[in-house]
């Protein structure tokens, strides 16, 4: 995987952001950009306007359905000044590029970079990326790196929330997604317009939607339903499920769907998961009683096939066994059960399973995972569900032989 990261406040985040990321991964040759919002820029002062969660939600709500863009909230976790050298050492320690990542830094940033803390350990580490800013003049950089020959789209953060705080034009400037959340928050002055006009007549048939268009209704709908850190899991165990798919020669954009999909209803409450869970004919065992929240994966698949009309059989298997695991799973539920265990922001993976990620078949990989698994609930004596059990001593039995 050849990784691009593309840092800043995103106070708030613009098309030009995404315009910018977009040309680096069509030109350049890059399968993913990083969107790292900063949480403290050792170069300017914080914008007054949106906070760091604000900042991640709108870079959250501006890109569902694209598999070649994800965020990465490390400088906000870390807190303090973000140092870019610290960026650059968590992403290699827990993506695992392929080669060197590229770095992006526009031209105005170009002549203060030898300012930046040990800006030559940077250079050794990533392929440096230097890409037009607002009407910015070509900087000498002296350095080795890859000159990108993007338009320059004339708006900036600062503009922006100007603009906001004026009750200028800024809504189709910035994402959908981050416009509501502006609205909706009030941020960077944001005014309410008091009358809302109307628009009359019949409205027209809508449109047949496809999976894309069905992948991002599911996305916002779990981005609402959870938590932040549940969100940026769900996202990164559907990008890891995408990309595992196109190895094992699976549909990748059902991979996605499953994997944004799994933890729907991770935020739900006993008696909702009793609810759900009960509607898909199947026996509720003394475990699942015990604890609750191994129901969310059954409850899940039920709210994917009522509410959003899903049908498709390996995505809601993929779904409903995601925790625990069955006997005779299909090959997307191996996927799925995978990558929820495995994708980048777990921070605590044994460093033979990250490996194994990289090179293994399916069948085996499925079978460490589980093993871990297993291993790691046992050690903590945590309940097991029946189902992962047999399927553990299943799998122990064959890789006996």
């Amino acid at each position: 995987m050849k990784l691009a990261i593309l840092g800043g406040s995103f106070n708030p985040v613009h098309v030009g952001h995404l315009v910018l990321a977009d040309t680096v991964l069509s030109t350049l040759g890059y399968d993913r950009i990083l969107l790292i919002p900063t949480y403290q820029s050792p170069f300017k002062q914080d914008a007054v306007g949106g906070s760091p969660q604000d900042r991640l939600d709108m870079l959250a709500a501006s890109i569902p359905g694209d598999p070649r863009l994800t965020m990465d909230d490390c400088e906000i976790k870390r807190k303090g000044v973000s140092y870019t050298i610290d960026t650059i050492r968590d992403i290699m320690t827990r993506y695992r590029p392929e080669g060197k990542p590229g770095l992006v830094l526009g031209d105005d940033l170009a002549g203060s970079f030898l300012a930046w803390r040990q800006a030559s350990e940077i250079m050794g580490q990533v392929d440096i990326i230097i890409a037009h800013r607002i009407a910015a003049a070509s900087e000498n950089f002296p350095y080795p790196h890859k000159r990108l020959n993007n338009a320059i789209i004339e708006i900036s953060s600062a503009v922006l929330r100007d603009r906001i705080r004026d009750q200028g034009n800024w809504r189709y400037l910035v994402p959908a997604g981050a416009r509501l959340i502006i609205e909706d928050r009030k941020l960077y002055g944001y005014i309410p317009p008091e009358v809302c006009g109307t628009i009359g007549g019949a409205p027209s048939s809508p449109p047949v939607p496809s999976i894309w268009s069905l992948i991002g209704e599911v996305e916002t709908a779990v981005r609402i339903a959870v938590s932040l850190s549940r969100f940026l899991h769900s996202r990164n165990t559907a990008l890891l499920c995408w990309d595992l798919c196109i190895r094992f020669g699976l549909d990748p954009q059902k991979g996605y769907l499953a994997g944004i999909a799994h933890d729907i209803c991770k935020s739900l409450g006993e008696e909702e998961l009793f609810f759900w869970a009960r509607m898909d004919g199947k026996e509720i065992d003394a475990i699942e009683r015990k604890k609750p929240s191994l129901l969310h994966g059954r409850a899940a698949a039920v709210v994917l096939k009522n509410r959003f009309k899903l049908h498709d059989e390996a995505i809601l298997e993929a779904v409903r066994l995601h925790t625990t695991g069955g006997m005779g799973m299909g090959a997307l539920a191996k996927v799925v059960y995978i990558a929820d265990k495995l994708e980048n922001s777990r921070e605590d993976l044994d460093p033979a399973i990250r490996e194994l990620r990289e090179t293994a078949e399916l069948d085996q990989l499925f079978g460490a995972v589980l093993v871990e698994t297993v291993g790691y609930l046992r050690s903590r004596s945590l309940d097991i569900s029946e189902g992962t059990l047999r399927l553990f001593e299943t799998v122990r039995k064959r890789n006996s032989r």
